[in-house]
């Protein structure tokens, strides 16, 4: 069964529909089978990996409200290993349709449960809001990673997101754990990008990532180009940065798994 983890923050472009996608193929290049869930209306992570939006027929919003079969749904990329379920603008209607629904929190979950033996991780780009459906992300995740971008306003926002993961945590998912704050966008010419590091490693400590995602032209072109930055430039920057991301998060759940085991032997 394949660990779910939602990418989340309720600030737009700091970074989340990138690391989806490039953490995605990152993890894919390194011969783990990924599922890449569009959960955002705009759809940027569907034409991202290379899918015309235009020409999506079913999608993650025919699966939640219609109860269609994602095992249908579900596309195939550039990248052997690397799968999608892909968004459209429907989504931003399913919100108000969910609302009189029995269990509407789960039903994303739901949803992940008829595919999740097919893979060993399945990653939930969520929209930029705290609404119904990145609460159903969180309630179906088995944790979750959050994009800090180097900039002023970095931290703001973020303890109503964490508040959100709390009450989560208490009430929908108990289980569910940071993952690790990703801090993203980051120039190491400015001071104020190193203030930002230096400030979220004081507050966060150990929860968040060694590997720190640099700003790079490369991670900015490879989406209209529908391609991952591995795929677009492998050897850029922002393709190695996710690269090393993957590992981070390779070696810390080999660890995890490692422990339990050894547990299991005593």
């Amino acid at each position: 069964m394949g660990k779910v983890i939602a990418i989340a923050n309720q600030k737009g472009g700091v970074g989340k529909t990138t690391t989806a996608i490039n953490l995605g193929a990152s993890l894919a290049v390194l011969e783990k089978r990924v599922l890449i869930i569009d959960a955002d209306p705009q759809a940027n992570a569907t034409s991202g990996t290379g899918f015309d939006i235009k020409k999506v027929t079913t999608s993650i919003y025919e699966c939640l409200i219609e109860d269609a079969n994602p095992g249908k749904v579900i596309l195939n990329s550039e990248i052997s290993n690397l799968d999608l379920i892909p968004s459209h603008i429907d989504l931003v209607g399913a919100e108000i349709e969910m609302l009189n629904m029995n269990e509407r929190e789960y039903m994303l979950r739901n949803v992940i449960n008829q595919v999740s033996d097919q893979y060993d991780y399945i990653l939930i780009d969520c929209s930029p809001s705290l609404g119904l459906i990145t609460v159903n992300a969180l309630t179906a995740a088995n944790s979750v990673i959050l994009p800090v971008q180097c900039e002023y306003f970095a931290l703001e926002g973020l303890g109503k997101l964490l508040n959100t993961i709390n009450i989560i945590q208490r009430g929908l998912n108990p289980g569910l754990e940071i993952e690790g704050f990703l801090l993203t966008m980051y120039d190491s010419r400015l001071r104020l990008s190193n203030q930002v590091v230096e400030e979220v490693r004081k507050h966060f400590q150990q929860m968040v990532f060694d590997t720190i995602i640099q700003r790079n032209i490369k991670l900015t072109e490879a989406p209209s180009f529908g391609k991952p930055a591995v795929l677009y430039d492998a050897e850029s920057r922002g393709a190695v940065s996710y690269l090393n991301l993957a590992r981070e998060i390779l070696q810390k759940n080999e660890e995890t798994l490692l422990k339990q085991a050894e547990k299991v032997m005593d």
